[in-house]
């Protein structure tokens, strides 16, 4: 148990958070569960600190009824600790666990995935020609649909794009 405790004391938690890089939900239930951990080392020490001896001779000269003490002196010297079966709890820990792992490598993939998309759209952009050096050809094999609707208001008869004099101005008068 003395190890147990030692180890315990040795948990650098925010190490554990930053190098693992834990976001979200994870890192939220990292950090309840040192607050459970502190909370419980808390109650231990203080529990630690308090005297575990009994004066039952105190108690037989202050009561006139010495039976009641006597009763629960045996009481007291018959109780033994209960051991716990936690194999339950360690399992269900240990199911929790995986989940988080699971979980972490779900989001990592999905990050992985995104980093390269992102590589992608931005070599893209470093190796894109300038706007002013592009042709009409060009930016309609790379938008087909401008060509479609450019050819939709040709055939109505309309020369001009809606709402471009709004945003733009008219150009006619240069």
């Amino acid at each position: 148990m003395a190890t147990g405790r030692s180890a315990a004391t040795k948990i650098d938690w925010t190490r554990i958070t930053t190098s693992l890089g834990l976001k979200g939900s994870t890192a939220t239930s990292l950090q309840a569960f040192k607050k459970r951990n502190d909370d419980a080392r808390r109650k231990l020490a203080a529990l630690q600190t308090q005297p575990q001896t009994v004066d039952f001779a105190k108690y037989r000269a202050a009561l006139t009824n010495g039976g009641v003490v006597d009763e629960i002196e045996t009481h007291f010297k018959g109780w033994k600790p209960v051991t716990y079966d936690v194999g339950r709890q360690l399992k269900a820990i240990e199911a929790f666990e995986g989940q988080a792992v699971k979980s972490a490598e779900e989001t990592k993939g999905r990050v992985d995935e995104e980093v390269r998309a992102l590589e992608k759209t931005l070599g893209n952009i470093e190796t894109a020609r300038p706007f002013d050096e592009l042709t009409v050809d060009e930016v309609a094999a790379a938008q087909p649909e401008i060509d479609k609707r450019t050819e939709q208001l040709v055939s109505k008869g309309r020369w001009q794009v809606p709402g471009y004099k709004e945003k733009f101005g008219d150009l006619s008068v240069l």
